[in-house]
């Protein structure tokens, strides 16, 4: 790994996935720990751009509707127990929360789970010279998990920081990601490590 083949990939930090105003009570989807690991998760970008000079990439969403999702994500949410599209209409439900990318920093849209999905998206990291993704983001056991296996099976290398990776207060939920974080991820995607604990081993190398 060095600053030319690494990239930090920040998931979903947008106020669908965020913001108190877009939470769901009657589903029981609340975003209370989501907005306390956020601004660890800006002190760590920073920190991570003076640290390894790596270049940041943040996924954002289309319009959750049905208009611009796929198909067989449009037929999974005929199912009322799965349905999940945005009644948001002004896009605020895709603006960023909190987190600015700046200038260098790269943007990609994506209308499915897994940002690897995206038109181009692999292209582009390929253009780059990308081999290893340090990958944080929301939700853990969502769109992150969907992300890790889909750029994994197109052999990018993933170092999951999973103090910086987190899901909504279900209890479910809660209890899905601390297997993928114990379990899943270190036995079959990439090495899973806290951030401070990346930031160490890159000073050392």
């Amino acid at each position: 790994m060095n600053s030319s083949n690494t990239v930090l990939l920040v998931i979903d930090i947008i106020n669908s996935c965020a913001h108190e105003k877009c939470e769901i009570p009657k589903w029981n989807i609340h975003f209370t720990k989501i907005r306390g690991m956020i601004p660890k998760l800006i002190d760590f970008i920073k920190a991570f751009k003076e640290v390894t000079n790596c270049k940041v990439v943040y996924s954002n969403t289309t319009p959750w509707k049905k208009e611009y999702l796929t198909e067989n994500i449009n037929l999974l949410y005929t199912d009322p127990k799965a349905y999940y599209y945005s009644k948001d209409h002004t896009g605020f439900a895709e603006e960023f929360f909190l987190v600015k990318p700046d200038s260098s920093d790269v943007i990609t849209t994506k209308n499915h789970y897994d940002v690897f999905t995206t038109e181009g998206f692999s292209d582009q990291l390929k253009s780059l010279g990308v081999r290893y993704i340090i990958a944080v983001g929301i939700f853990g056991d969502g769109c992150v998990l969907a992300s890790i296996c889909g750029g994994f099976s197109k052999g990018y290398n993933f170092i999951m920081l999973k103090d910086l990776i987190e899901t909504t207060d279900s209890n479910t939920r809660q209890e899905l990601q601390i297997k993928l974080k114990e379990f899943t991820w270190p036995s079959m995607y990439g090495l899973t490590m806290n951030a401070e604990e990346f930031l160490r081993s890159w000073a050392l190398k």
